[in-house]
């Protein structure tokens, strides 16, 4: 399935505020409420719609830190870290790279102290480097879409 312009206008809104009618969803792009219910549900059937969530403010959650940590894996660590890293509630992102290092992980800490224990628990499997992120520039639901 192709996203036409009329479709990212209705994902955008989504992104903005996915519990709002297809009604008001529909005002905003200039189609009717059965139009844009009928072209979410094909987006959700064919996989590029892929789920609704709550975004949750971790800082108000009491996780004062968030930051970048990439891993470099010792040899034959690799694999046992990418079983581990899935337990790990800390890690709210986590991508296997290209280049020198092997994973690079958002997590969200409560502290100066929770972070040192987190990352004692990584260097087991790992050379790691650790970057605290001071403030989010763009967010996913800013993605534009490409041309």
């Amino acid at each position: 399935m192709s996203i036409d312009s009329l479709n990212w206008k209705i994902l955008k809104c989504l992104q903005a505020n996915a519990r709002q009618s297809n009604a008001a969803i529909g005002r905003q792009v200039g189609i009717s409420s059965p139009a844009v219910s009928e072209r979410i549900k094909k987006m959700e059937d064919s996989g590029i719609i892929q789920g609704y969530h709550t975004s949750v403010s971790t800082f108000e959650a009491g996780y004062q830190l968030k930051a970048i940590i990439t891993l470099r894996a010792f040899m034959g660590m690799l694999k046992p870290f990418l079983e581990k890293v899935k337990t790990y509630d800390e890690v709210i992102n986590c991508y296997r790279i290209t280049g020198n290092e092997n994973i690079v992980m958002e997590v969200v800490l409560k502290n100066q102290k929770h972070m040192e224990l987190f990352i004692d628990q990584l260097i087991i499997y790992g050379e790691t480097k650790t970057q605290i992120v001071l403030s989010q520039v763009v967010k996913y639901n800013d993605v534009k879409p490409l041309k």
